[in-house]
């Protein structure tokens, strides 16, 4: 039988008790008349009790447990209180120059503890484009004020004993990882980002670790330029896997869409990532190989914000094609037209890579059961997963 509470006012105090009366009544086969009859007070007293309109006295209480031959403690208690509120640092996506505000009055965010920094980040900027709705551990109150801190209200208490390990990046298998994670006692905090901004996020102090798949475009080379080129400090390379990067297109490729020379084609449409993506770089390199200017594709200025976006966006027909992964074309029944391989590697700060998360996650990294899972989502090739890169 569900609880039902009712509130008193104690000068600025709110005392809210929830009782068990209905469903102890009813084992009782009492009806509300007579119970009422056994605690002395009328019915409709009684019943403003069971609603939880109002709330007993001592005596009345005591009368009601006699009554249903129990414990005031079974009739009557008080809920759990409210997690501490806290306060942590607002931060806005990587790459986002924009004020960092909420715009609304509670925002619902992602909690993550880099270092000796309490992070917030709300989940309406996390690239919200994940075909599930994304875990947030708290509501931020209000917008935040001196050192951009904002006061939030956990919805749990935080365990002391479980450690997050953020994660930027915008593979889409990144959340394969969060069921083994969280057995060790790990919490996850994945944030959809490009790789430029996830690298970006990472140099800011933002993350424990970023995903990345940039080739130089001078050396042919992945990731390796990149990271030396926009963070600050040493940082080891571990690949997640290498994949196949395509046009996702609809199924069975109505329009023939085989380079992007067709994507100049006035009835081809595309959906873009956003600049600084790994997908948005490609396009690019791609359109200038072929002597195209931007302006003559359709759809260009258009941006999704992550793999699943794309594919989401094709499969509703506003779109018919896009840069993205294969495993994100399969999930959605869409076609797929290869383009090229990438590898996507996983940058770990040297000063994290004794943190407890990073230590799990470079084992789970090593096991067959991620790798399994993995490649069966399509496009990935796991055969170096776990293993540090070294430079060409």
């Amino acid at each position: 039988m569900l609880d039902k509470t009712s509130s008193k006012v104690y000068g600025n105090h709110v005392t809210t008790l929830l009782n068990h009366l209905k469903g102890t009544r009813l084992e009782a086969g009492l009806s509300q008349q007579a119970l009422a009859g056994l605690a002395g007070i009328s019915r409709q007293a009684y019943s403003a009790l069971e609603s939880g309109s109002s709330n007993p006295s001592t005596e009345v209480a005591l009368r009601l447990a006699r009554a249903l031959k129990t414990s005031v403690d079974h009739l009557f208690s008080l809920p759990e209180a409210a997690p501490q509120q806290m306060l942590a640092e607002l931060v806005s996506p990587p790459g986002d120059d924009s004020p960092t505000t909420l715009g609304e009055p509670s925002s619902r965010v992602q909690l993550v503890q880099v270092g000796d920094r309490l992070l917030a980040r709300p989940v309406s900027r996390t690239g919200s484009t994940r075909q599930s709705l994304i875990r947030a551990e708290g509501v931020a109150l209000g917008e935040p004020g001196i050192d951009n801190l904002v006061e939030v209200q956990p919805f749990d208490d935080m365990d002391s004993e479980t450690t997050s390990l953020g994660l930027l990046g915008c593979d889409p298998a990144g959340a394969l990882m969060e069921p083994a994670l969280n057995r060790h006692g790990i919490n996850l905090v994945l944030s959809e980002e490009g790789s430029h901004q996830a690298l970006a996020g990472l140099a800011r102090g933002e993350a424990h670790v970023a995903g990345c798949h940039l080739r130089d475009e001078e050396t042919g080379e992945f990731n390796f330029p990149w990271v030396f080129k926009l963070i600050p400090f040493p940082c080891t390379l571990i690949t997640f896997a290498s994949w196949q990067q395509g046009f996702i297109v609809s199924p069975g490729n109505p329009l023939d869409i085989r380079g992007a020379e067709d994507l100049a084609r006035p009835e081809i449409k595309i959906i873009n990532r956003r600049s600084g993506s790994g997908s948005r770089s490609l396009l690019d390199r791609l359109l200038h190989r072929s002597g195209l200017p931007t302006a003559a594709v359709t759809g260009y200025s258009q941006e999704a914000g992550g793999h699943l976006a794309v594919a989401s966006t094709v499969a509703s027909g506003q779109a018919d094609a896009g840069v993205g992964v294969e495993a994100a074309a399969t999930a959605l029944g869409l076609g797929f037209v290869p383009l090229e391989e990438e590898r996507y590697d996983l940058v770990i700060p040297n000063h994290f890579l004794d943190h407890a998360g990073v230590q799990v996650l470079l084992d789970l990294l090593r096991q067959s059961g991620l790798r399994r899972r993995v490649e069966t989502l399509g496009g990935y090739d796991v055969s170096a997963m776990g293993l540090p890169v070294s430079r060409n």
